[in-house]
């Protein structure tokens, strides 16, 4: 096979784990609100140009989070250099969508991941829960670092 077909193919199972995980951790709402740090935000926890009184359609908001979770799955591979096993990239790309790529680049996380310390890398996401100075993501970062330590 390929390392272009493989590398679709390891895409597309990252995705299938990330798409639904991410969706049920942000929730989804299809009419814009401020977020818990004051952020306007809608659909799966987009905020990029977003404003107080946006709508739009479920399949909209699932459009939208494919394209966004397959633009922050790609930025992860390129982030790290050793392959990541599946599960741990399907929950890093979901840690990084809600963190952003620029935190998600310049984390310790992403450092041991470089180094092959996976383990590391998955015990890591806990130390992102806060939000607004709240511990507000604390389930979400254990659901996450479970999935990340999957398989390891």
């Amino acid at each position: 096979m390929s390392v272009l077909k493989k590398s679709a193919l390891v895409s597309v199972a990252v995705l299938t784990i990330a798409t639904p995980f991410t969706a049920r951790e942000e929730g989804l709402r299809t009419r814009a609100y401020l977020d818990s740090v004051g952020v306007p935000t809608i659909c799966y926890g987009e905020t990029d140009g977003v404003r107080l009184g946006d709508k739009k359609t479920v399949p909209e908001c699932n459009a939208m989070l494919d394209m966004k979770l397959g633009m922050i799955s790609y930025a992860v591979d390129l982030a790290v250099s050793p392959p990541l096993p599946v599960n741990t990239h399907a929950a890093l790309s979901s840690w990084a969508y809600n963190v952003g790529i620029g935190a998600m680049k310049r984390s310790t996380l992403i450092k041991k991941a470089n180094r092959g310390d996976f383990i590391g890398a998955c015990n890591e996401l806990p130390r992102w829960s806060y939000a607004g100075g709240k511990p507000i993501l604390a389930g979400r970062r254990e659901r996450e670092r479970a999935l990340c330590l999957t398989g390891l």
